[in-house]
């Protein structure tokens, strides 16, 4: 990045509570080479980890459903269905996403691979989000999943067929943007082209 093109102003920090959110004013030098003020405002919450089972001999993967207040209210009962996912508090992506799918899912996955990383919504948000997929088998299951009651975590595991997940998305049943990227990645290079 061409750092001679942003020069920062002032910062504010506007909220410090569940994460940070900070107003930042800056010059920012367009291309045409004119300078202009602006102001925006950043929520950082740190970056994260999401990871996709899969299972190639059932056809099948696993996800998980949970409470999600921000998207609750109006026609949406806040109830999404998501690959299990977590913040990196000072881990590795790897270790970190080990973690919080046996935490989430009760499957301990040894051999997770990372396939892209993403700023999710870099318009507002500062996390970028490490995505893995991972192959799940019965003997790798070590509880039932559930998460963390400490962090208010109720979640329902769920094993389904990759056809069925990809259905899912198109009634608009699936709407959490890092979980249909998976299901998608999985549909091209995992399961072939399904239908």
């Amino acid at each position: 990045m061409d750092q001679e093109r942003v020069r920062i102003r002032h910062v504010e920090v506007l909220s410090d509570d569940w994460y940070l959110l900070k107003k930042t004013t800056f010059d920012f030098r367009r291309a045409d080479g004119v300078w202009q003020t602006l102001d925006r405002e950043t929520y950082d919450r740190g970056n994260g980890a999401t990871i996709l089972l899969y299972n190639l001999e059932r056809r099948s993967v696993i996800l998980i459903r949970q409470f999600r207040f921000p998207v609750f209210g109006g026609d949406h009962d806040g109830f999404l269905v998501e690959t299990p996912a977590g913040l990196l508090d000072n881990a590795s992506p790897e270790q970190r996403i080990r973690a919080e799918v046996e935490e989430e899912t009760g499957y301990r996955v040894e051999a997770v691979r990372k396939v892209f990383e993403v700023f999710m919504s870099p318009g507002s948000v500062t996390e970028k989000l490490h995505f893995f997929i991972g192959q799940y088998h019965d003997d790798a299951r070590t509880g039932n999943g559930g998460g963390n009651v400490a962090e208010g975590e109720d979640i329902e595991v769920m094993e389904v067929p990759i056809q069925q997940a990809l259905l899912m998305i198109a009634e608009g049943e699936i709407a959490d943007g890092k979980t249909i990227m998976l299901l998608q990645y999985a549909q091209l290079h995992l399961f072939g082209a399904v239908t």
